[in-house]
């Protein structure tokens, strides 16, 4: 097969959503369809026992929430399929909003009772800042919920793209009966099956054919009638250009855990989904079929499986062909590496691949080679662009309950950090560790994780700060001066960049009044070594 063709057959997405809308969910059932599992498990609760697929850290399952992204590989009609399953919650937005730089295009669930959430428009931000193709499924349509044309308006409203729906339900909650898809002239009647596949469906080339009332009943076809009609005189002619300039999104209805509307969510995404997209670097656009094989890492997960800890880097190819056991130069360190045991994801079932190409994220063995961000490339060096790390918005000191395990902290830390939870600063005197995170809950995973991955036990100590800012200066001796004045809210990030840790945005105008050679910047994007 050519190179060309493996480039063309692969398709990498995000799927992303508020908590609870059924993101993870949705993801089985794809699985489900595309062959990679036999049965789907039961949606996470803490109530049951039996846990998703694609959440695998023992925390995720006792909490019964994604807080790690996953990464599953299958194949289904002649496509790769690769699916990042991101965190739903709020606190773990960080790593979504790395996940998406690693994805050509993304699905977004909406639940039907709840529409538009806080979470989803934040989500769908990051996706207009990078121009991201969106595809939304609108879940759960066999409960009750809000009329499909409301949630279409608050869809264009909230998110502030155009939409465009390409399937259309017959009815929702106790009257809910299927979907009409639009975009293949379809009739799919709905029937409950939470765990195997559901073929219950009838092509239909024209809407008013006679078999429509018989099957759904004379009234509930009147309606859809109707509506369709209303579809085609509100909504824009579907053009795929549109959806791949990020400007419209095509919409589709069903219910995830009853397996309803996902076959035709799926393939109606690999007809019009984009193939593999090149990436900006430091020595401009890379395409996908250039010949050089390149990649960036996007994730890094510490002790994916406990009983061997080990340290994976999710890297996502973006030109080239990578092989197993070739060496390939890390930019960042000047180096060349060569990987015995890439591999491929399903969960957290691993497979060791030979060759991967342009789409494909493979999971490369580390022993602290590497930091997000971090880039591997064949021949010509370059930097990928676009990883950056976010102020956090809670800071906490790192305590150690255990002075016998300073060591395994230290380690622990740092690995943690290194994966992205959360960001370390270290402050002087002493070597203090001030943890910064998005959410509370990061806390909560940090200590966990630190006790049953490297038996180090720990506190946290709520620090009052308002902003890390990251500092940039062509005036050296300001910087030191600055540096002196404000000892105690100076600290190091885990690159060795200094950070001012501001306590109020009070005093962080009054910071950037004083030392105006000084750029304060709230993301890691900006950041060059300064040294005092």
């Amino acid at each position: 097969m050519s190179f060309e063709t493996e480039i063309e057959k692969r398709r990498t997405f995000a799927i992303i959503s508020h908590p609870d809308a059924g993101k993870t969910t949705l993801t089985e059932k794809l699985l489900l369809f595309g062959g990679a599992i036999q049965t789907a498990g039961a949606v996470k609760s803490n109530k049951i026992k039996k846990t998703a697929t694609s959440d695998f850290m023992e925390i995720e399952k006792q909490r019964g929430i994604s807080v790690a992204t996953s990464v599953m590989a299958f194949k289904y009609n002649g496509k790769q399929i690769n699916i990042l399953d991101t965190p739903g919650h709020k606190d773990f937005a960080e790593d979504t909003y790395r996940t998406l730089t690693a994805v050509d295009s993304v699905i977004l669930i909406i639940d039907c009772a709840s529409g538009v959430e806080e979470q989803t428009r934040k989500l769908m931000e990051v996706c207009r800042m990078r121009q991201t193709p969106v595809i939304v499924f609108i879940n759960k349509m066999d409960r009750e919920g809000r009329d499909a044309f409301d949630l279409l308006d608050e869809l264009e409203n909230e998110l502030k793209i155009k939409v465009r729906p390409l399937s259309w339900p017959i009815g929702i909650g106790h009257t809910f009966q299927g979907v009409y898809t639009i975009f293949n002239k379809e009739l799919n009647l709905f029937s409950a099956n939470k765990t195997n596949i559901s073929d219950d469906i009838i092509n239909i080339d024209d809407v008013n054919a006679p078999l429509v009332d018989e099957m759904i009943g004379e009234e509930a076809a009147t309606t859809l009638r109707e509506e369709l009609e209303l579809v085609e005189g509100v909504y824009d002619e579907f053009k795929v250009e549109d959806y791949l300039d990020g400007n419209v999104a095509p919409v589709f209805f069903g219910s995830a855990i009853n397996n309803f509307g996902v076959k035709e969510l799926l393939e109606a995404f690999l007809e019009i989904s984009p193939s593999p997209i090149g990436r900006e670097s430091n020595i401009g656009f890379i395409e996908p079929n250039n010949d050089k094989f390149s990649g960036f890492v996007f994730k890094i997960h510490a002790n994916l499986d406990p009983k061997h800890r080990d340290r994976i880097a999710f890297l996502r190819i973006v030109s080239g062909k990578f092989e197993r056991n070739k060496f390939y130069n890390h930019s960042r360190i000047d180096k060349k590496i060569k990987f015995a045991n890439p591999t491929s994801f399903m969960a957290q079932d691993k497979s060791i691949i030979d060759e991967a190409y342009p789409g494909d994220v493979i999971g490369l063995y580390d022993t602290g080679t590497f930091k997000i961000g971090d880039s591997l490339s064949e021949g010509v060096k370059l930097q990928y662009k676009g990883i950056p790390s976010f102020s956090p918005e809670i800071f906490m000191e790192l305590e150690n309950k255990d002075p016998m395990k300073a060591k395994q902290l230290d380690k622990g830390i740092k690995q943690l950090t290194d994966e992205g939870v959360a960001q370390l600063f270290i402050q002087q005197p002493g070597n203090r560790k001030i943890v910064g995170t998005v959410g509370q809950l990061q806390f909560e995973v940090i200590q966990y994780r630190l006790e049953h991955e490297y038996g180090a036990k720990c506190s946290f100590t709520p620090k009052r700060y308002f902003k890390a800012c990251w500092m940039t200066t062509h005036n050296e001796e300001q910087l030191n001066k600055f540096i002196r004045a404000k000892t105690q809210h100076i600290a190091k990030d885990k690159d060795d960049n200094y950070v001012f840790l501001a306590e109020t945005p009070f005093l962080l105008q009054m910071a950037q009044q004083d030392y105006p050679d000084i750029t304060f910047h709230f993301t890691s994007d900006f950041k060059i070594k300064t040294k005092a």
